[in-house]
Formats: C-alpha cells, structure tokens, sequence
C-alpha cells in the first residue's frame, strides 16, 4: 500500500455515516489536493469494505460513480440512504445537506 493510499483510507474513515465528501475534498483531507482520480483508484482496491466506508465518497455534484466497486450505483445509494443520506429528484445526494 503507498503512503497515499494509505492517508486516502484515512480520510475516508473520518467520514461519519450519514455524511458524503467529494473525491477532491477526500484528496484534500489526504494532503493532495487535485488527485481526486488517485483517491477513487484506491476506494476501488479498497482492502477493509466494511470498515472504511468507500460508499460515503461521491462527485463533488452529488452523483455516484457508475462503476462503485462493490455492487454497482444501486448498492452505493441503497447503502447511504440506509445511513439517511438522501436524493435530488435526478439522483444526486443533497450536497447542500449532507455533504462536509
């Protein structure tokens, strides 16, 4: 595991259920800001799924990645809506609401 991926895991886990961040604002929080691709690269080889919450990271607009890594788009909204987390009519998360 890099040093990267491992401030990335870090992060993710400070995000509290019921609460999304965005890939950059994750990068950020990791000590590089502007490698949200790096970030989403190490939520897909994500070695503890149950304990670092890789659902809780979504695009800074609120939508969800197509391709999350552990079941699909529906498993990842299906996973924060069960923490609360809830939808704009075309799908995002409620950034104003539920975004830190």
């Amino acid at each position: 595991m890099t040093e990267l991926s491992r401030r990335i895991y870090e992060a993710v886990r400070q995000i509290p259920a019921g609460s999304v961040m965005s890939y950059g604002q994750v990068a950020a929080l990791a000590g590089n800001p502007g490698a949200a691709r790096a970030v989403g690269f190490a939520l897909h080889r994500n070695p503890e799924p149950g304990v670092i919450p890789c659902h809780r990271v979504v695009f800074a607009d609120g939508r969800l990645a197509s391709a999350f890594a552990f079941g699909g788009e529906g498993v990842q909204r299906a996973m924060l809506e069960a923490e609360g987390v809830e939808f704009l009519p075309d799908g995002r998360v409620d950034m104003a609401r539920f975004g830190i």
